[in-house]
């Protein structure tokens, strides 16, 4: 697993969560695209330069904390699809209506059935960070809903451009199939040229019957949607620190030999009567309680601190 991004990913790393690639000549200054686009640098290079998103980008991230992402991925797009939906026939938003090439639940659910099985809903829940979120997105879909191109803006076109760098970061820092599978969420089946159909997207929102008024507070509220990604960001980081790290064959926290040995992976097919190898911590204490065993590590101990002392001469 590379610790780092190589050839072109390692120069979009800096600029992992902006969208312009190109310039246009087209665009006036006044159009939302370009408006969002300046408006939104600050909170750009924020949300760049978060702990999570700089630790992701090195491959630093654990299978458990890329489900917790996932998870808070779902509730998001939940709540966002489900506005969208809404409004698809508002004249504030319908131009920016393409659930076939852009939405991401199903896709989520697909990522989520990969980690977490069957029963993966019961095994979920919306974190405190990503509620205040999709609880901002319900009220702007239901009640300001020309605000609600700030937050496809954010989360699409983030999709399309540096997310398509953390996709092949997780895949070889998770060790995920080729198949995707676990990284749907990022794989656009029905966009064939991304940089083409961002610029579409751009030319509609600049397309919408917006005063001057409502644009700038379409990009107020863009701002607000970094804040609240980065509010999740900071969150998973936390949680991040508190993660234990992960067995090599598949995930599951190595054991302390405190607490509860119900929740020790190892213990557990014995304590539900199946025959398996008990848990490495309690087999190793029990073996070095043996007599025979003491007096070898003592022996050991011995000859390792003369020969520290014949070094140290």
């Amino acid at each position: 697993m590379p610790s780092a991004m190589e050839g072109s990913e390692a120069g979009e790393e800096g600029e992992i969560l902006h969208y312009e690639e190109t310039e246009d000549d087209n665009v006036s200054p006044t159009d939302l695209s370009e408006l969002l686009k300046e408006g939104t640098k600050e909170s750009h290079d924020r949300a760049e330069n978060t702990q999570f998103v700089k630790d992701f980008l090195k491959g630093r991230i654990k299978k458990e904390l890329f489900k917790l992402a996932t998870a808070a991925l779902y509730f998001t797009y939940s709540a966002l699809e489900e506005e969208i939906d809404r409004n698809k026939d508002n004249p504030a938003f319908a131009p920016l209506y393409f659930p076939l090439e852009l939405h991401r639940r199903e896709a989520l659910v697909k990522d989520l059935q990969y980690f977490y099985g069957e029963d993966w809903k019961e095994k979920i829940q919306c974190s405190e960070a990503t509620q205040h979120y999709v609880d901002r997105i319900h009220h702007v879909g239901q009640h300001e809903p020309e605000l609600l191109v700030a937050h496809a803006y954010t989360r699409y076109m983030g999709d399309l451009s540096g997310g398509q760098v953390l996709k092949k970061v997780a895949q070889r820092a998770l060790k995920l199939p080729s198949s995707e599978e676990g990284i749907q969420f990022y794989v656009f089946d029905n966009i064939s040229n991304a940089q083409q159909f961002k610029q579409l997207y751009r030319a509609r929102m600049n397309a919408l019957d917006l005063d001057k008024n409502t644009k700038e507070r379409i990009v107020e509220e863009a701002n607000r949607a970094f804040k609240f990604n980065m509010q999740v960001f900071d969150e998973l980081d936390q949680l991040g620190r508190s993660l234990t790290e992960e067995a090599h064959d598949g995930g599951f926290p190595v054991h302390d030999g405190k607490g509860d040995l119900r929740k020790c992976p190892y213990y557990a097919d014995k304590l539900a009567g199946q025959a398996g190898p008990g848990c490495p911590y309690h087999a190793a204490v029990a073996l070095a309680k043996q007599p025979l065993v003491q007096l070898i590590l003592a022996a050991c101990v011995a000859v390792a601190a003369g020969a520290a002392a014949w070094y140290m001469m």
